[in-house]
């Protein structure tokens, strides 16, 4: 016991280096493949002698970008889209994680919902927005559901996946001390799980980005997938280009403040990994 302590001591403070380390060389490949992508792409604008309605350069992008801030109409159609994803992030991680968990508990409940569940996933979130758009609105509530629906799959799995890897004999163990439900699902459950379901919240951010986009596709009056279609419209390929840029950063960040939360969640398992 003392020597399987004293190695997890030692694994931890190894990753608590490593944690404090200086960037490694490999982190430095990410702006330089950054630089060479910008370079190329202004090296194809030059040599192919594209018009900026067909393909803009990067000088142009970035004026264009310039002036989209300036005049305040990126951050506008920017708060709109961050709500309906933090919406539709809300509403799906609920109700996912909710079903999920019941479904990982109940066979029974399985076999009801899983063939519609399924059979739900059949039908393109394209093709069923404006079903929803017609129902709801132009307004956010669509655009939140479509959200929603887009992630839910994905993390629903995941949650059922979870719960299900979690050790039986541990919770026969906990059973045995005469550990409530609550506190097995809370000090084993969760955190056995929380591996799994954090695979799938990474996948249901980026997924949200998507279904907003798409929802303001179909019929929306503000937000950045509006913004992408009223720039196509106008030949402003700059400014789609803004807001296409726009939506991968949106989608990038979401991804990192998840990974930064897995980080601080499962820190636990760093001694396990390490060792």
């Amino acid at each position: 016991m003392h020597t399987s302590r004293t190695i997890g001591t030692h694994a931890g403070q190894r990753l608590r280096r490593r944690a404090r380390a200086p960037i490694s060389w490999q982190h430095a490949l990410t702006p330089v493949a950054l630089l060479v992508f910008v370079a190329l792409w202004d090296l194809v604008v030059r040599w192919g002698g594209y018009p900026a309605f067909v393909l803009p350069g990067p000088a142009r992008v970035a004026a264009r970008f310039a002036q989209a801030v300036q005049d305040g109409t990126l951050q506008a159609h920017v708060l709109v889209t961050l709500s309906e994803v933090f919406g539709g992030l809300a509403l799906g991680l609920s109700v996912a994680l909710v079903l999920g968990y019941l479904l990982a508990k109940s066979r029974t409940l399985e076999r009801v919902l899983s063939p519609y569940i399924v059979a739900s996933q059949a039908v393109p979130i394209v093709a069923l927005a404006p079903l929803l758009v017609i129902w709801f609105g132009v307004g956010s509530l669509s655009k939140v559901l479509v959200c929603a629906l887009t992630l839910f799959f994905p993390v629903l799995i995941n949650t059922v996946v979870g719960i299900r890897s979690v050790d039986s004999d541990l919770v026969d163990l906990m059973r045995s001390l005469e550990a409530t439900r609550w506190q097995i699902f809370r000090y084993l459950e969760v955190p056995a799980a929380l591996p799994v379901l954090f695979g799938g919240l990474k996948v249901g951010v980026t997924l949200s980005v998507i279904g907003a986009v798409v929802g303001e596709f179909v019929g929306a009056d503000r937000g950045l997938g509006f913004l992408v279609n009223l720039a196509r419209g106008l030949f402003d390929t700059p400014l789609m280009f803004v807001a296409l840029f726009t939506l991968m950063a949106i989608a990038l960040a979401l991804y990192l403040l998840v990974s930064l939360l897995e980080g601080s969640l499962l820190r636990w398992r760093w001694p396990e990994e390490g060792a």
